[in-house]
């Protein structure tokens, strides 16, 4: 079994503590460890079902945002015309700040699951489409010098090479996407929102009940790290021919 998270949560537990000792810092800044374990256990059932609206948000979002996100750069890699027309805008999408555009979002969408999946999906769908984008235009160029010789149709020269030769690349954005996904549905919720840990988060931060925000912190970050392990995981078996070893190593 491997030890090294509980040996990290035990390291980050330990900070924690002798951050609040040290400092001094009354609970209703910044409460210790323990006050929130308790919060943690004394609302765990109202956590939980706000867990359950902020994971689907997550899924939902992540699911969208990549095949968005992988659409959006097949469709550069196959017209350089519509690449020019494209590539302005993702990057105006990023350029506008997510926390502007939450509001109209909640406007256009409601106070439902759709707006937050939507700002999931504007969040992860840049890193997607950049990184299989740029995984496709860094094909091996004598593997398709060697297609051309052996005249191989295009269609089966984005199949069989040019996809293939990307899928790494577009994993790393998958990667970056599973982490940052938590974000949007989380302002996404902040904005406007019946349900979510965002929205419990803010509802405790209102009663000024800090141990209870810090407990539903405390499951956000919880569920963001298994996630992304869990398919970080799944990317190692599915993309198996991607590097697993460091230059160092």
């Amino acid at each position: 079994m491997n030890a090294r998270p509980l040996i990290l949560a035990g390291g980050f537990v330990g900070l924690w503590q002798m951050l609040v000792s040290l400092s001094g810092v009354p609970a209703y800044i910044l409460p210790g460890p323990l006050p929130v374990a308790q919060a943690l256990a004394s609302h765990a059932p109202q956590l939980l079902g706000h867990t359950g609206a902020t994971l689907a948000e997550i899924l939902l979002g992540l699911v969208l945002g990549a095949v968005l996100g992988a659409g959006a750069a097949l469709v550069m890699i196959l017209s350089p015309l519509l690449k020019r027309w494209m590539l302005p805008l993702l990057v105006v999408s990023q350029a506008i700040p997510v926390f502007a555009l939450a509001p109209l979002l909640v406007l256009w969408l409601g106070y439902g699951l759709a707006s937050k999946v939507a700002m999931a999906v504007l969040i992860i769908f840049f890193p997607v489409t950049t990184a299989f984008y740029g995984g496709m235009r860094r094909v091996d160029p004598d593997l398709l010098e060697l297609a051309r010789i052996m005249g191989a149709k295009p269609w089966a020269v984005l199949t069989a090479i040019v996809i293939p030769s990307a899928l790494p690349g577009l994993a790393s954005g998958l990667r970056v996407a599973t982490a940052v996904a938590p974000i949007g549905a989380v302002i996404g919720e902040w904005v406007g929102a019946s349900s979510g840990l965002g929205f419990y988060m803010l509802h405790a931060n209102a009663r000024m009940q800090i141990d209870v925000m810090f407990a539903a912190l405390t499951v956000l970050a919880t569920i963001s790290l298994l996630l992304y392990f869990l398919v970080d995981r799944l990317l190692d078996r599915l993309i198996f021919w991607q590097p697993q070893q460091g230059l160092l190593q």
